[in-house]
């Protein structure tokens, strides 16, 4: 008996509310249920799917956290070596006969092999002669048969003279009439100081052990009561300070206007802490002048206190984004950078073997060794061992390569920023020394300028207010002016608090004429 696809017209199943075959239940209710089953069945089909699309959402972000958090564990463990070095074991000296065999040594310790020695200078002068007799018994073997010989020796030794107790010195002034001013009027002999007990010489040396050798005001106030005689109370020395800093006042925003118009400037800042409160001590300057700023902020509006808004020097600084505003071109510090990818790759190393990128240990020494190839390359340009006519075509050279060693993506995260940044706009700043003469590719000066204000910030903790502030901002940055000027800073400083500004000023600069 053939099957038809379709029942017949007018057909009507007799077992419509009661089939044997489906245990006697309705065919009309069970075909009404597989109807409603079938919507069920896609609605569980789609509720699996977006569990499914969560599960795999939840383990994507379950694996970037796994990852993020062996970055950051390896970042904190390379902060923590950086900060407390393991000791290292002491290494036994080898047996081997053969220096061939032997392991490969530590460098020795001190001056490479064939440098030359280090000997002290003969004195041009001989103040005083001392004869020493022939010797009538043996120093070593206490004899006494000795035969006088006429060889001499000569033995010349640096001392220091006894420290000189202080001068006291009486001004004696002859007055005269004024009928303008109808009072008797006197004047100011050379080296005096009005009013002062302390004269200008012992304050020019107690603010240079101050604001050079970072030495605390106790101390000072010590090396002058133990070594010369002369006693005052620290806060006599705190007075020295201010005195002078506020008659060089002056003298130091014309060091910032020098500065503003100068074409080279190198810029660096550093914390300080006043009264308890962060600050930051912000430096500028070049090989002929020095800038330091103690201010509350570390924002670009300092940036631009310092520099001004008509800035067109070529700025030597890191990548700091205060700093993005001034000047048409700016050097980025090439050691910042090296520095940046030998941390990058301490870090990937502290990372599982899983998780590590096998692309960046070689960008990481590719751009270490590109950063050594520059600094050796702006060396010989500014020493005058490599000529000008060769930066162009070095430029061209260092870009290609530069863009060879970025050519890969890289997956650990430090890696690909700094690949990023080497690859942005802002690259062409890695090369500016090559296209202005006499800008360092590294920001050494700034960072050897601005250490001297870290040192006495671990030795005094900052400062206490404002005025401090101010001193420790005008006379650090006149006393390493005076140096780079080749003047004597506690001889200049003497000048400061006997003349008037102008005089100060010319003897800064040496123009004594």
């Amino acid at each position: 008996m053939s099957r038809h696809p379709y029942p017949p017209a007018g057909f009507e199943c007799a077992y419509r509310h009661a089939c044997p075959y489906l245990d006697w239940l309705s065919t009309t209710w069970v075909y009404g249920e597989f109807l409603r089953s079938e919507e069920s069945y896609q609605e569980h089909l789609r509720v699996f799917d977006n569990y499914q699309e969560a599960l795999t959402t939840s383990r994507d972000r379950i694996r970037a956290l796994e990852r993020e958090n062996a970055e950051l564990k390896a970042k904190y463990q390379a902060l923590h070596q950086l900060q407390f070095k393991a000791n290292r074991p002491i290494k036994k000296p080898s047996n081997a006969q053969n220096p061939d065999t032997e392991e490969k040594r530590e460098k020795k310790r001190g001056a490479p092999l064939g440098h030359p020695g280090w000997f002290r200078a003969k004195p041009h002068r001989v103040d005083q002669t001392v004869v020493v007799p022939a010797p009538t018994r043996c120093p070593h073997c206490h004899g006494d048969n000795l035969t006088p010989l006429s060889e001499r020796t000569d033995h010349v030794q640096e001392d220091l003279a006894p420290p000189p107790p202080p001068v006291v010195t009486r001004y004696v002034h002859h007055q005269a009439w004024c009928p303008r001013c109808g009072k008797a009027v006197c004047q100011t002999a050379e080296n005096e100081m009005p009013g002062a007990l302390i004269g200008p010489q012992a304050k020019a040396t107690a603010i240079y052990l101050r604001q050079e050798m970072g030495i605390t005001y106790r101390k000072v106030q010590q090396i002058f009561q133990q070594l010369f005689g002369l006693t005052f109370v620290p806060a006599s020395a705190v007075g020295f300070d201010r005195r002078a800093a506020s008659k060089a006042t002056p003298i130091y925003e014309d060091i910032r206007e020098k500065l503003r118009v100068s074409a080279v400037v190198h810029a660096d800042e550093t914390s300080w802490r006043n009264d308890g409160l962060g600050h930051f001590a912000w430096y500028a300057g070049n090989d002929d002048l020095a800038f330091f700023h103690i201010d509350r902020h570390r924002s670009a509006s300092v940036a631009r206190s310092l520099f001004g808004d008509q800035f067109g020097g070529v700025l030597v600084r890191d990548r700091y984004a205060a700093y993005n505003a001034i000047g048409k071109d700016w050097q980025a510090c090439l050691a910042h950078i090296s520095r940046n990818a030998k941390d990058i790759g301490r870090e990937h190393l502290l990372l599982p073997k899983s998780d590590q990128d096998p692309r960046v240990d070689p960008f990481v020494a590719d751009i270490r060794q590109l950063c050594s190839k520059l600094c050796d390359l702006g060396h010989a340009l500014r020493s005058g061992e490599l000529p000008w006519s060769k930066a162009a075509p070095a430029h061209k050279r260092f870009s290609r390569q530069l863009a060879r060693i970025c050519k890969q993506p890289l997956t650990f995260k430090p890696a690909a920023t700094l690949r990023t940044f080497l690859l942005g706009p802002e690259s062409k700043h890695l090369f500016t020394f090559l296209r202005h003469p006499g800008v360092a590719p590294t920001n050494n000066h700034a960072e050897q300028s601005v250490r001297r204000l870290v040192i006495f910030r671990k030795v005094s903790f900052g400062t206490r207010s404002s005025s401090g502030m101010k001193t420790h901002s005008v006379l650090p940055s006149l006393v390493l002016t005076a140096k780079r000027q080749d003047v004597d800073p506690i001889g200049w400083l003497k000048v400061l608090l006997t003349q008037d500004t102008p005089a100060a000023q010319a003897a800064l600069y040496h123009n004594t004429s």
